[in-house]
């Protein structure tokens, strides 16, 4: 255990659900995965835990850890997913600040709590390389096994026109077509607009027939938890013949990412993902967020989806990866565990996949599965977007 240096200290579960939130609102890097409403649904208000540093008695980081633990044993993980949060008034990070979170995470969780620590930060790989260099530094090593996601990060800096001027023509013409067909748009939050969706959506899972690794109802269900001012936006657009299309957006700091998205098979020629893409990006832009991560792409196993987001970040995209999982530990029987349960749960899914692919083949068309992390991941009518929660 090393110590923090003069002038730092860590709070470990000092804070309730409303101090949590007062918290994230303070960082631009805040997103849904650090939500108290994500840590609740997916794993129970028992097994999420709140670290925060602070520099002088003032806030400088801060991230929530899920833990899954072994019964009776002390054996188990501490995963960090997006986080630690770093950013407070600047899209820059503090190097030493973040040196100092790492570092107050591994004591707390490695070093006191015997868990294996798994770091999933939210950086990328056009990102100074010292953060790795940091992580190395204080104890973590790079899980060369788990697969580093890949996304396109559209900046949505430059002027509306020039955003407009970035995105490739042939995007543009499939946006003047919807525009042509007079589609209504609607926005909310609300548990309607959500249910609305949701039968859009299985109807693009049955048509498109592939394997999901999101489960859309536990993102309902982080919805209803969430506060108003939180909660992921949710658009539609409607024809004369009914709902076209659909996209479920988290907005949070200054980063808003698709979760999901979907066309119904009445829609399918009225181009209104085009439209509600575009759409979500002026409200972005009003609202003064700075990047719109379009999420996973796998140019490979889904080139539609991936030409899709390609051509809508255009000139205005950076076509990046994650830097991966990071994990420390004690050594010993606790890691050796965890190896062993991550096989084990290599192989559900890998066996998931294939009975899904059996399945597919005898219907008709092939499982893609997306490389990136969820993020679970993303289609361009219908993908679980980056998620690992």
């Amino acid at each position: 255990m090393h110590g923090l240096d003069p002038g730092y200290a860590s709070e470990v579960d000092a804070v309730d659900e409303h101090e949590w939130y007062q918290i994230l609102q303070k960082f631009n890097d805040a997103n849904i995965y650090q939500t108290y409403a994500a840590g609740v649904v997916y794993c129970g208000r028992r097994n999420i835990s709140h670290l925060i540093l602070k520099k002088n008695g003032e806030v400088v980081a801060a991230a929530q850890a899920k833990i899954l633990k072994l019964p009776w044993v002390n054996v188990g993980t501490a995963t960090i997913q997006s986080g630690p949060l770093l950013r407070i008034g600047s899209n820059e990070p503090d190097l030493e600040t973040f040196r100092r979170a790492v570092r107050a995470l591994r004591n707390e969780y490695v070093c006191k709590r015997g868990l294996v620590l798994r770091i999933l930060p939210d950086f990328y790989s056009d990102d100074p390389a010292c953060f790795s260099a940091i992580l190395a530094e204080e104890g973590f090593s790079l899980i060369p096994r788990d697969v580093r996601c890949r996304t396109i990060l559209m900046d949505l800096r430059p002027s509306l026109e020039e955003i407009y001027g970035g995105i490739a023509k042939s995007w543009r013409r499939n946006l003047k077509r919807a525009n042509a067909r007079a589609l209504e748009v609607i926005e909310g939050t609300s548990e309607g607009l959500f249910k609305e969706f949701l039968g859009i959506y299985e109807e693009t899972v049955s048509r498109k027939k592939f394997v999901s690794f999101a489960d859309i109802n536990k993102f309902r269900q982080v919805q209803a938890r969430l506060p108003e001012n939180l909660k992921m936006i949710i658009l539609l657009a409607r024809s004369e013949e009914g709902l076209c299309a659909g996209l479920v957006c988290t907005a949070i700091g200054n980063s808003a990412t698709p979760i999901f998205a979907a066309t119904s098979n009445a829609g399918m020629a009225s181009r209104g993902s085009y439209l509600l893409h575009w759409s979500l990006i002026k409200k972005l832009k009003e609202r003064g967020f700075s990047t719109y991560d379009l999420g996973g792409i796998d140019p490979t196993g889904n080139p539609g989806t991936y030409r899709f987001k390609n051509e809508l970040g255009g000139r205005n995209g950076r076509n990046v990866y994650t830097l991966g999982r990071f994990d420390a530990h004690s050594g010993g029987l606790s890691y050796a565990c965890v190896n062993l349960a991550d096989g084990l749960k290599t192989i559900g899914r890998n066996f998931k996949e294939l009975v899904g692919g059996f399945t597919l083949r005898a219907r008709g068309p092939k499982v893609s599965r997306n490389s990136a992390r969820f993020h679970p991941v993303r289609e361009q009518d219908a993908h679980p977007s980056r998620s690992r929660v």
